[in-house]
């Protein structure tokens, strides 16, 4: 499990670019490079960090199920995540 101050953090980015997003979107077509730089730094898109759904990991994350490798691999052997069954050849 990751650091509850780290998915703090994240979720705080979370919460800046979605409130600044129209702006960001209305500067951006405007070619207004200065007004961007005004903006606060955690309301850009790229600093929010992918992180399983369960267990928080940075690292080894799918992005099409939302999980980390091994969280998808208990849960796909569990056979609690759609479309996923274990290759038998």
């Amino acid at each position: 499990m990751a650091k509850t101050s780290q998915l703090a953090r994240n979720k705080k980015r979370e919460k800046l670019v979605a409130k600044y997003a129209v702006k960001r979107a209305a500067l951006k077509a405007a070619g207004d490079y200065e007004g961007l730089q005004k903006l606060p730094k955690n309301a850009s898109p790229v600093r929010i960090k992918n992180r399983c759904s369960v267990s928080g990991r940075g690292r080894g994350y799918l992005r099409a199920f939302g999980l980390s490798r091994i969280q998808f691999r208990e849960l796909a052997r569990e056979g609690k995540v759609p479309g996923v069954k274990k290759a038998s050849w």
